[in-house]
């Protein structure tokens, strides 16, 4: 809704009570908030539709329980492997019907899909191991402590934060707060090294292509071992870098602290040589 900037699901109940689809999907990539899949099954069998969640951005939080399992409610969930669940790039088709999973794996193979790359299943392999450990547990709830230090510093700057606050690893900036698009965001962020990109906000007024939001999120950082003290910095670099767009000095300030931030978690901290520059 315009109000809280959360699904309204009386709302999507009377959408979908007029439009009967044969399929409901549920599952975002910029939303902060905590998704019903319950309330989703319940509007599904109303009018008799199918019922699919897309949890590629909260499958590692989904994995912990840092947010409901959307597999009990939907016929199909689908994932990636990266983002939460922190493994290399791919994909996964899951449902607990047998008879649906094997038209699933007739239509993706040989159809779509090529031939398998061992490397990436191993790498799979690894995080689907790790998420069963408890330290994997402890890691989504810094992610999820992480990103609302980041997302509360910045409110105290005086931007919008989407829907106010976040439940999960990422949050949405409403950048019309300071009279900048999220293209002119991204760019400015990107100059002094730290990648986000520029998003659209709920009814935004721009194109696509410029946008009035900015995507941010925690997991990459949290992964380096960066805790609150540093995500309340990076909102303040943040901060001062798109609040002083003009100023050179500022930005050259950015960068300086970046560097630091970096240098104090390194990429790969038990490594005893340097790591070789690629040419």
């Amino acid at each position: 809704s315009k109000e809280t900037e959360q699904l309204d699901y009386d709302m999507i109940r009377d959408l979908a009570k007029q439009y009967r689809p044969k399929l409901l999907i549920c599952g975002y990539s910029a939303y902060p908030r905590i998704i019903d899949f319950a309330k989703f099954r319940e509007i599904a069998d109303e009018v008799g539709a199918f019922l699919m969640a897309d949890i590629a951005h909260i499958a590692g939080l989904v994995a912990t329980g840092h947010h409901p399992n959307p597999l009990p409610y939907c016929d199909v969930v689908t994932t990636t492997t990266h983002k939460t669940l922190r493994g290399p790039r791919g994909g996964l088709i899951m449902t607990r019907d047998a008879e649906l999973g094997k038209k699933l794996d007739k239509s993706v193979f040989p159809g779509s899909q090529g031939g398998p790359l061992e490397h990436v299943i191993a790498g799979k392999a690894v995080a689907f191991g790790e998420a069963l450990q408890p330290a994997f547990k402890t890691y989504c709830g810094n992610v999820i402590a992480n990103a609302q230090a980041l997302s509360g510093q910045l409110q105290q700057r005086g931007f919008k934060i989407v829907s106010g606050g976040t439940d999960n690893h990422l949050m949405l900036v409403d950048l019309r707060s300071i009279g900048m698009t999220g293209k002119q965001a991204d760019l400015l962020v990107s100059d002094v090294n730290i990648t986000a990109n520029k998003n659209t906000v709920p009814f935004d007024p721009e194109s696509p292509f410029v946008t009035s939001g900015l995507r941010l999120g925690s997991p990459a950082m949290t992964t380096r071992g960066m805790g609150t003290t540093e995500f309340v910095e990076i909102a303040n670099i943040i901060a001062d870098r798109l609040l002083n767009p003009e100023d050179d000095k500022v930005a050259q300030n950015c960068i300086r602290r970046i560097a630091t931030l970096c240098e104090s978690f390194p990429l790969y901290p038990n490594l005893s040589v340097p790591v070789p520059a690629l040419v």
